[in-house]
């Protein structure tokens, strides 16, 4: 699964003629129109599947696969995820990593310390969040800017951190 990215799920069907709503997973919800194909987990394996048409209504993408014509065909198919490979993923800007990688990754004190697990990332908007169980057991929120996160390094698995100062209080 760690080749695989979720950039959305089929949260309902669309008219008659197999189209489905889409919920992106995806920050960049217009990456759906340069998409030629996806893969759908059906839960008990993976669907290619050919997109033929996108549009897009309010917070949703609708799409229009290939191998579906009929709202009859497509409905058994809410809420099933839809991936791609990891080649067909938009490209990361430098300090960008996607929030799987991250998920799981030691959080250390930039002197070297263990300080806990990196176990969620929160998207507020402003910046992210990063939620760290501490190795005590406890919860910490650190936000996701230059003077908290000093660095991540996916081949040795940390996130280097700051604990500025009230952050803990």
């Amino acid at each position: 699964m760690d080749n695989l990215l979720r950039v959305g799920v089929i949260s309902s069907t669309h008219g008659l003629k197999g189209e489905v709503k889409v919920f992106p997973t995806t920050d960049d919800v217009t990456r759906f129109k340069s998409l030629k194909n996806v893969m759908m987990d059906t839960g008990s394996g993976h669907m290619n599947l050919e997109i033929q048409g996108v549009k897009f209504f309010k917070n949703m993408v609708i799409l229009k696969f290939k191998e579906f014509d009929s709202i009859n065909e497509i409905e058994k198919y809410k809420g099933k995820d839809l991936l791609i490979k990891r080649d067909q993923a938009v490209a990361l800007g430098p300090d960008e990593n996607f929030i799987f990688e991250l998920i799981g990754l030691r959080v250390v004190l930039e002197d070297g310390t263990e300080f806990g697990t990196l176990t969620d990332v929160i998207k507020t908007g402003a910046n992210d969040v990063y939620e760290v169980k501490t190795k005590e057991g406890k919860e910490v929120l650190l936000p996701a800017i230059k003077q908290c996160v000093l660095g991540v390094d996916l081949e040795e698995g940390t996130v280097t951190v700051h604990i500025m100062e009230g952050l803990l209080d």
